[in-house]
């Protein structure tokens, strides 16, 4: 699928993805199994239920972990919707406010199977076989995940973290697209991470590694006050932010605790985080992520 901007976006994802057409609702796990899980296609459909835009675009981003597809969706509503359906089966699922980007793993795309199974009868056929072996060839085929199976990114669009343009000192006309770079820095770095480092999983570590590659993408430097400001830290003291996200307890007072006691562990780890990056600028900042990976001082594991 090549480079799209407007309205064709979501037309020709629906034609790959065809679970697109079904609009999310009760009692629609059939038709989106028939379509997901058994590969049947939807003759006519329509995709009513988006409004679309022409500031949609889908890009393939260029990754230490291989290219990945990044779909910019303008309308909230849109980016609800796709979600609903892609990671949420067809399901009116809850999409917080506060949730401004995602990764959907996994996403079978029965086009590439089509286009193997025609690739394989010809060669069949050449061979002088009139009766090939589809099935055992499907299964086959499946066996390897990465055959069929992709990965969207998929953003809305709109202040990163919640956060006003006035509070970060800029304009809205020069916070939204800054938002946005960080935004798809940011879903390219878990993109990055989970397939290079599997074995690393801390989700405190996880947001802030990928937020410092957003943030050098966006300005060309890692800010920690920045960072602190996006996760609701003000001094040395957590007040409300996106921080609380990512830390479970078994109560609100429990929660307060537990961040309390990250908050000091954080700041060191943004100051490090400064200090690496200005000690070793670089021209791409995925290779931050590499970089921040690789640094193995994370007080989170």
């Amino acid at each position: 699928m090549e480079e799209l901007h407007g309205t064709e976006v979501l037309t020709r994802l629906a034609k790959v993805y065809q679970q697109l057409y079904i609009a999310p609702g009760r009692d629609k796990t059939s038709e989106y199994d028939d379509v997901v899980k058994r590969g049947h296609e939807i003759s006519e459909g329509s995709l009513s239920h988006f409004t679309t835009s022409e500031k949609d675009s889908l890009v393939y981003e260029d990754t230490p972990a291989g290219k990945v597809c990044v779909i910019t969706l303008y309308h909230r509503q849109d980016f609800v919707t796709f979600l609903q359906i892609m990671a949420g089966r067809c399901e009116l699922t809850d999409i917080p406010d506060t949730q401004g980007a995602s990764i959907i793993d996994g996403v079978a795309n029965w086009e590439k199977i089509r286009a193997h199974k025609d690739d394989f009868y010809k060669e069949e056929n050449a061979k002088g076989n009139p009766c090939p072996d589809w099935p055992a060839e499907f299964r086959r085929f499946t066996s390897d995940k990465k055959n069929y199976l992709d990965t969207l990114i998929v953003l809305s669009v709109g202040p990163y973290s919640g956060v006003s343009a006035d509070r970060m000192g800029l304009s809205e006309d020069e916070w939204l697209p800054l938002s946005h770079t960080i935004r798809k820095h940011h879903e390219c770095t878990h993109f990055i991470c989970r397939r290079k480092y599997p074995d690393l999983k801390d989700a405190i570590w996880d947001e802030l590694v990928a937020d410092a590659v957003g943030i050098y993408a966006a300005f060309d430097h890692f800010d920690p006050q920045m960072e602190k400001i996006f996760l609701g830290i003000e001094g040395d003291h957590y007040t409300k932010g996106r921080l609380e996200n990512y830390v479970e307890a078994s109560s609100d007072s429990e929660k307060l605790v537990k961040i309390e006691e990250m908050t000091g562990k954080i700041i060191r780890v943004l100051e490090q985080f400064e200090k690496i990056t200005s000690d070793n600028p670089c021209p791409d900042p995925y290779d931050i992520a590499i970089m921040l990976e690789e640094s193995a001082f994370s007080p989170f594991a």
